[in-house]
């Protein structure tokens, strides 16, 4: 049995060597075998310069080919990857160096400036130009040792840290593969680096961005399109904020599947990414700690659901994947399995989010939700955010996801006030008064049109309530 990511690797380098494993942001095709080289290279030179087992080095480089041959010659020398939050910028890192017990810095280009921060001037800097060294092949690392430390957005409050063992990462790659896998070779663009990682272990080809994943914002439809077009890209995995861009170009003829996750999935962008059949469309719903969770292959959506969503049911999420143990407590949906994360860094984290259950460590996901008759997942939203209202209590994704529904409504969130709640929504505001008529049907009666709504900094996937808050003027 497979029981670690590196010795997947491996075999997937032994069984397509000459076979592409990376596209990189030129263009440029990176076979496994290269690839495995520059990884052994790597890990010899660093091997050479004191990086050993047990070490914890702070990634501080760019998504390409260099980032993934470098996790391998980590890991191969027994050592531990921290990945800050990138969405956070220099605040992520400084987090991370404090948080993690940093011990050396790996870092390219313009991320070795970083060496001068106080916090790293005594720890050894790595980089993928050092050469030197010798003899050091792919060590053999156990299931229990400490392969990675990340964190957490951030977006609910400081960053928690998560340590993933080798075990942890080969269990979350077995959930995860059975959506990914295909009967033919696929060429997959893929936005998720985690993604990536599960890709090169089953050996099939991964398309990297060639933008900057913080800028997502500046990424045009015809950027998107032309470069799945000059890559052979045969499906893709983007946030939802990308899958808005793709719908707005011309979808190219070669791309016949999209995974989309890190943000809700509503079935207005569903039915425009599939109206014209070309794209089977897969929304991922799952966090941080717990990834995936669920699944949904929308064409098994059916108008029955999409009268259910209109009507304040919430957003189908879909069937919880084999591997994952789901249930509700109070709405709030806790989930258990080998790749849920059992604990954090700094185990005071705990007591909030973990709650155990025997032998069971369940985690607390903060998101609201329930299981229909079939057994399905429908999220309402965080838990603890639903509004009182004259009809009840109403969950943001009850109203947001049915307004996404009405007519000339780009966006909406639901932003709780001490009066009960306010519904934004972006789009034709000559459509107001009727948005003010169907929210009146939820028992919101304060509705207000913004040219456009603030999203989250790491996949621009979510409403960012706190930015919201202050551009409606509303105190909390």
């Amino acid at each position: 049995m497979t029981d670690t990511l590196l010795t997947a690797f491996a075999q997937a380098v032994a069984a397509h060597g000459p076979d592409t494993a990376l596209v990189d942001a030129d263009g440029r095709d990176i076979s496994f075998d290269q690839l495995d080289a520059r990884a052994r290279a790597l890990a010899a030179a660093w091997a050479s310069r004191g990086m050993g087992q047990g070490d914890r080095i702070l990634i501080a480089m760019p998504i390409g080919p260099d980032l993934y041959a470098s996790l391998a010659a980590i890991w191969s020398l027994g050592a531990v990857a921290v990945l800050p939050e990138p969405a956070m910028g220099l605040a992520g890192l400084r987090n991370a160096i404090a948080t993690a017990g940093v011990t050396g810095i790996c870092a390219s280009g313009g991320y070795r400036a970083l060496k001068l921060l106080p916090a790293l001037w005594r720890v050894p800097l790595f980089t993928p130009q050092q050469t030197g060294g010798g003899g050091v092949g792919v060590g053999k690392v156990n299931a229990e040792d400490l392969a990675l430390i990340s964190f957490t957005s951030g977006s609910t409050g400081k960053p928690k840290a998560i340590p993933r063992s080798h075990g942890f990462l080969m269990a979350q790659h077995d959930a995860v593969a059975p959506l990914l896998q295909s009967a033919k070779a696929e060429r997959d663009l893929v936005a998720f680096p985690v993604f990536v990682l599960i890709n090169l272990a089953a050996g099939r080809t991964s398309i990297l961005p060639n933008w900057k994943m913080s800028q997502l914002d500046r990424v045009t439809p015809h950027r998107l399109t032309a470069w799945m077009d000059s890559t052979g890209a045969t499906r893709a995995l983007l946030p939802p904020a990308l899958c808005e861009t793709l719908v707005n170009g011309d979808v190219p003829r070669g791309l016949h599947t999209l995974f989309t996750g890190g943000g809700p999935v509503f079935p207005d962008l569903v039915a425009r990414l599939t109206h014209d059949g070309q794209l089977g469309v897969t929304a991922v719903y799952g966090s941080t700690e717990a990834e995936p969770i669920a699944h949904l292959e929308t064409a098994t959506m059916t108008a029955k659901d999409v009268t259910a969503m209109q009507g304040g049911a919430g957003l189908l999420a879909g069937a919880p994947v084999p591997a994952v143990a789901v249930r509700i407590v109070d709405d709030e949906i806790q989930v258990a399995g080998d790749h849920v994360n059992a604990g954090y860094l700094d185990p005071a984290h705990n007591a909030e989010n973990k709650v155990r259950d025997g032998d069971t460590i369940w985690h607390r996901t903060g998101d609201a939700g329930y299981l229909d008759d079939q057994g399905r997942l429908w999220l309402l939203g965080r838990h603890g955010s639903a509004v009182q209202t004259d009809q009840g209590p109403l969950y943001p994704f009850a109203i947001e996801t049915a307004a996404r529904l009405w007519p000339g409504v780009d966006a909406a969130a639901l932003v709780p006030t001490s009066g009960g709640g306010i519904l934004a929504i972006a789009g034709q505001v000559a459509r107001l008064p009727d948005w003010v008529t169907a929210a009146a049907a939820f028992g919101i009666t304060d509705v207000r049109h913004c040219a456009s709504l603030p999203m989250d900094r790491r996949h621009r996937s979510k409403i960012d309530l706190k930015r919201l808050r202050k551009q409606l003027g509303v105190a909390g």
